[in-house]
């Protein structure tokens, strides 16, 4: 990256961590961590990777992301929102009735949103198809599945890696995002993942690990990836649930987290305060 491509995936990624800090606390609860662990990859592929038109979402020749961890939706709707695809007002309807912003991803109502996912494993699968797709029409095009450490206790997600790698599909950029943690504690308590690198290098894929909050190494790994001609391609995210937010990462509960009482709205505010003093600072 250059200094200005670094500086401004920086600010990027920290306005996406205030805008999902302030659209929970709106809503009063809400999926915490995981949003928070995705932003810094967000930051990088709307900042810098991803070929889109936020005025033009349809754009044929665009890139996809299939958030298989359905649950972080609000940090990929922040991203969506800072990247202009829609009203950053729209934050603030999350969940509610009628919202083009539900709880997890919705390809039918969210500008953006190329698939609809939150039932674990299922992302795997229509990620696999949609890269084959695009393989098959000869495009250009890729797909970036995210998925989750805890979601990968799914055995679907299993056979659609194998599939990937057994049809070298490059132009799927499988992402990890190894927070170490799942909805009733640490991944390695309720099943033991032992290595994701080490599977998926069994499994055919050339893998790369890389710090989960370190924006130029996650984008080097991206342009890594996007070398290999050969075979299929996956990114591990060394990553810490509730990542960027001091409090969030402390926080044992922290993949889904009530707003209901001072002292977390009032961790929340300085939160906030903090990073849009970086922010300001970047200017």
């Amino acid at each position: 990256m250059t200094g200005t491509e670094l500086k401004n995936v920086k600010v990027l990624a920290a306005n996406i961590r205030i805008d999902i800090l302030k659209m929970l606390e709106k809503r009063g609860y809400g999926h915490l961590g995981g949003s928070l662990s995705i932003a810094d990859l967000m930051a990088v592929l709307y900042g810098k990777q991803l070929r889109y038109d936020a005025k033009n979402p349809d754009w044929d020749e665009r890139d996809m992301i299939v958030l298989s961890k359905g649950h972080a939706g609000p940090g990929w709707y922040c991203a969506l929102a800072n990247c202009g695809f829609f009203d950053k007002e729209w934050l603030y309807t999350l969940n509610e009735g009628g919202t083009r912003l539900p709880s997890h991803p919705d390809r039918t109502k969210t500008p953006g949103v190329d698939m609809t996912t939150g039932s674990l494993g299922q992302g795997t699968s229509t990620a696999c198809g949609m890269a084959q797709g695009l393989k098959l029409k000869g495009s250009e095009q890729y797909v970036y599945l995210i998925v989750g450490d805890g979601e990968l206790n799914e055995g679907q997600c299993w056979e659609a890696f194998q599939y990937i790698a057994a049809k070298k599909l490059n132009n799927c950029i499988v992402i990890i995002d190894d927070n170490k943690k799942q909805l009733d504690g640490y991944t390695k308590d309720i099943l033991n993942p032992f290595s994701y690198e080490e599977k998926m290098k069994a499994f055919g894929f050339d893998t790369q690990v890389v710090p989960g909050n370190d924006v130029e190494a996650i984008d080097e790994a991206i342009n890594r990836a996007k070398a290999v001609k050969d075979s299929a391609v996956c990114i591990i995210l060394d990553n810490i649930k509730g990542s960027g937010v001091k409090y969030a990462e402390e926080l044992m509960a922290n993949h889904s987290v009530k707003f209901n009482t001072e002292e977390m709205v009032n961790k929340n505010h300085a939160a906030i305060a903090e990073l849009e003093a970086f922010v300001k600072g970047a200017e």
